[in-house]
């Protein structure tokens, strides 16, 4: 199972305590994270995360990229909609392609904790 970890700024402290909920199923998949939050990840809860360019910079149309031909299985990406972002129009091209390519994403915590335990329960135990 591969999956990308993208939250903004408001956000990330929220990723890694959800990481840590799952940390048994995420290091059963491979990882991949924008820049920042990926090595937040590696740090504090010691995933094996490959980090892209942040968000700003590029990471998440690596994301969208590698979706498009099928290298990403699901999506949790933490927004915060109360902060403008520089980058939405990124943001936005990331969203659609999940949708395009019907990619489960998950945008904020509930829906992420709903989808990597239906994830959790579907490969079974570690």
């Amino acid at each position: 199972m591969k999956l990308a970890l993208i939250a903004h700024d408001g956000r990330k402290k929220e990723m890694v305590a959800l990481a840590g909920e799952f940390l048994g199923l995420l290091g059963r998949c491979t990882l991949m994270a924008t820049g920042t939050t990926g090595g937040r990840l590696q740090r504090e809860c010691g995933l094996q995360v490959e980090c892209l360019l942040s968000g700003p910079l590029g990471g998440d149309l690596q994301i969208g990229a590698r979706l498009a031909v099928g290298g990403v299985d699901a999506v949790v990406f933490l927004r915060d909609p109360m902060t403008p972002q520089p980058h939405e129009p990124d943001i936005n091209a990331l969203v659609r392609a999940c949708d395009v390519h019907d990619v489960p994403c998950a945008t904020n915590v509930a829906s992420a904790r709903l989808m990597l335990q239906a994830l959790q329960d579907r490969l079974g135990p570690g």
